[in-house]
């Protein structure tokens, strides 16, 4: 209210509800800000340099900058990592070694869906594109060395091994189908849907870029804000529109990524029969069966982590800020879902009635 009214031209209307404000202890950084504004334009200029003072000591202080040497030492381990994926696609590794590797893999991407289930805004995580580009890179990596292992030695390690037996099940058919429909639904599906995304929201970021501008520049000579917040919201709207950019030219990687792993399947699969019927002298039944279960468990292997950094990317370039103060997903979600009350029951009377039909499980429906 103080602020309309400062804005219309009434700045001792102003000064008297924040005197009123002051007197319910609602006494905050904006309070000392709007009064210096209200103050300064009836020219009380001291006591507006006293309520600006007052602003400076409560507004939150800025967040610490990493020291030179934390700096020096993560570029140095990006470095380091980057080099050593490289050399992941050309030098022979032990199976130990990509037991590791793989487990570190999927470990990884549990752990990056697990921060975008979490982000406050995607301004939070601006550095996903770059991380997408380096996880997409590991992972092909892991699926190169797996590949030379599978063709060479006929063993890719525990992990592939195990993961294999335990989803054919005995049976290489529902093996093949069940990593298709893995394919599908993260190509198809995650990844289709989310390159759309992405690039609309660049496009629409880009598009709204001068009207934003326009707005902060309205608001500063209003004196609304100040020069420190006004470069802040400018920032602000810079960095969304390059993470957006930079959001629907990272999503190819994960598009990539997904031809990638059939290309690898299909080669593991048709080269392993033909080196385990032509040089290791096994007949088709039995090349079909090894190299089934390998292919079969490391095409699981690898889709199963681009899965979950394709959900992560969707996640992130769909995330709508509420603008409500701190939330995430979970959150956004659960009270939006649960202010519709109306809404719930009929969808329980719908799960109420279908449980009534003839021949359904009831007790599952309600």
């Amino acid at each position: 209210l103080a602020l309309a009214q400062l804005r219309a031209g009434k700045p001792d209307a102003a000064l008297s509800t924040l005197d009123q404000l002051a007197m319910q202890g609602g006494v905050d950084a904006p309070f000392h800000l709007i009064r210096s504004q209200a103050l300064l334009a009836l020219e009380r200029r001291d006591e507006a340099a006293a309520a600006m003072r007052a602003y400076v000591a409560l507004r939150p202080a800025p967040a610490a900058a990493p020291t030179e040497a934390e700096t020096t030492r993560n570029d140095i381990v990006l470095a380091v990592l980057i080099v050593s994926i490289i050399f992941m696609m050309i030098l022979p590794l032990p199976t130990t070694l990509v037991d590791v590797l793989i487990g570190a893999n999927m470990t990884l991407s549990a752990i990056l869906l697990m921060v975008a289930m979490y982000l406050p805004s995607p301004l939070a995580f601006s550095s996903f594109p770059s991380v997408l580009l380096v996880t997409t890179l590991f992972r092909l990596g892991i699926s190169i060395a797996t590949t030379r292992l599978i063709l060479l030695q006929g063993d890719a390690g525990h992990i592939i091994e195990t993961f294999g037996n335990f989803v054919v099940g005995g049976n290489l058919i529902v093996g093949l189908v069940v990593f298709l429909i893995l394919t599908i639904v993260q190509f198809v599906v995650i990844t289709k849907g989310a390159e759309r995304v992405a690039e609309v929201a660049a496009r629409f970021s880009l598009d709204a870029m001068p009207g934003k501008q326009m707005s902060i520049d309205a608001d500063l000579r209003a004196g609304t804000i100040d020069m420190d917040e006004a470069r802040k919201r400018r920032s602000v709207v810079e960095k969304e529109s390059q993470l957006y950019g930079a959001m629907d030219g990272a999503m190819k990687f994960v598009k990539g990524d997904a031809i990638a792993g059939l290309i690898i399947v299909a080669v593991n699969l048709l080269g392993g029969i033909l080196i385990g019927t032509m040089q290791r002298g096994l007949s088709a039944g039995e090349a079909v069966q090894v190299y089934s279960i390998l292919t079969i468990g490391d095409g699981l292997i690898a889709q199963i982590p681009a899965l979950f950094i394709a959900i992560c990317a969707g996640i992130i370039v769909t995330r709508v800020q509420t603008g409500d103060g701190p939330s995430n997903v979970g959150k956004d979600i659960g009270a939006q879902v649960l202010a519709q009350p109306r809404a719930l029951l009929i969808a329980a009377a719908i799960a109420v009635g279908m449980g009534l039909i003839p021949g359904m499980p009831t007790l599952t429906f309600l």
